[in-house]
């Protein structure tokens, strides 16, 4: 498809992303939205790309999408708070790595082992 002139567009730039939002226009004259992910990589010359991803959405999608973004972000901020828990955003944040179990500590009942071909 062909992208129309935008009618209305908000920009977010947050870190090495910057969303976009765009409302464009089908042939037919109706809306629909479009939400870009921009996203820069600088390489070890200094030299930089951006990658790019993008998502249509139509007007018979706003309520299921709406709903469905609103359940998500709140089920994120309700189990992890508002504060950003990353390695990039804290200096003294610890990866907490899974190490392989010895015999004995999987023997000591501390280790359930799950198929998860029986799931």
């Amino acid at each position: 498809m062909l992208e129309k002139e935008e009618i209305f567009s908000k920009v977010l730039r947050a870190g090495r992303r910057t969303y976009f939002f765009d409302v464009r226009a089908t042939k037919a004259d109706d809306y629909y939205i479009t939400i870009t992910e921009s996203k820069k990589f600088t390489e070890d010359d200094g030299s930089f790309h951006f990658k790019k991803h993008k998502i249509y959405l139509y007007k018979e999608d706003f309520a299921a999408f709406k709903d469905i973004l609103n359940e998500m972000t709140s089920y994120v901020l309700n189990h992890k708070g508002e504060e950003v828990i990353s390695e990039r955003h804290q200096k003294d944040f610890k990866k907490e790595y899974f190490s392989e179990k010895t015999e004995e500590e999987t023997s000591s009942g501390s280790f359930t082992d799950i198929d998860f071909d029986d799931i």
